[in-house]
């Protein structure tokens, strides 16, 4: 019997061990994403005071850390400057979940044909949680300088192209998703959810969803909904310019019907490649 206990308490004190391993290693993990999360939330280069403020975590953590994902190649320090950035092992990670996701390799040609006989900006994103995700951006002739990059987020009810995403939800949904009062990002901004109901109501009705200087002043957006084979929301296009062009009270208001209309066959071009009827 005493042989038994002891077993027992081996056993036992075995998975103990086990445990607190996992959690140590996961906890090291979470804290390396979370230093590289700081490399590419703000300046291009960083010190190792500034990452350990932008974690949370103790310098000495901090510079061990960056210290190990330098030998991994997953961050870079310069030479002169002793400054920390994202290196180039990086891309190759990021490019095959770009190349490997379904709804960037069924919008990438579709886009570039899009921004290219349209002169404007042509996105494509998802959702992921309270934010949609750029896959992939292209940049028409007319379009102004861009600065969004495929992983760049934005907020959904400021944008086209997050209201689209957001038509995929009930009112109830949006509700528990984005808290209210929505935040504001210029003066146009719609930040109530009754408001955001009745754009999203439009979005369903008309298919497709238009944004005037909501997000930033001076452009605006156009986007349709794609769907996937099981007829849900799963991403959105845009085409994204001037709001002289674009906007509610566009100077090009005759040319926004065939902007319209275009978007729209975009998105279902995309939806049909995805296998939706």
């Amino acid at each position: 019997m005493l042989m038994q206990i002891v077993q027992a308490v081996c056993r036992m004190r075995r998975v103990m061990v086990t445990r607190a391993s996992d959690a140590g290693t996961n906890q090291s993990v979470e804290r390396a994403v979370s230093v590289l999360r700081a490399l590419d939330a703000g300046r291009a280069e960083l010190r190792v005071s500034d990452v350990a403020e932008l974690t949370g975590l103790g310098s000495s953590t901090t510079s061990r850390l960056l210290s190990t994902l330098e030998r991994l190649d997953m961050v870079e320090r310069d030479p002169v400057s002793n400054l920390y950035r994202l290196s180039l092992g990086i891309l190759p990670l990021a490019a095959t979940a770009a190349n490997r996701h379904p709804v960037h390799r069924a919008a990438r040609m579709v886009l570039q044909d899009l921004a290219t006989r349209t002169g404007l900006g042509a996105n494509v994103a998802v959702r992921r949680g309270t934010e949609l995700m750029f896959l992939c951006n292209f940049e028409g002739t007319r379009a102004p300088k861009s600065y969004t990059q495929a992983g760049h987020t934005a907020p959904l009810h400021a944008t086209s192209i997050g209201k689209c995403l957001l038509a995929g939800l009930s009112p109830k949904e949006r509700r528990k998703l984005l808290p209210e009062p929505l935040a504001a990002h210029t003066d146009f901004t719609t930040t109530s959810h009754d408001l955001l109901d009745a754009e999203i109501d439009t979005v369903r009705r008309t298919g497709y969803a238009i944004e005037a200087e909501e997000r930033a002043l001076g452009r605006a957006s156009l986007a349709a909904p794609v769907r996937d084979a099981s007829g849900d929301v799963v991403a959105a296009i845009s085409l994204w310019g001037p709001a002289s062009l674009l906007g509610h009270h566009a100077d090009g208001e005759g040319q926004r019907p065939e902007l319209v209309r275009e978007v729209i066959e975009a998105a279902d071009a995309i939806s049909q490649a995805l296998g939706a009827l």
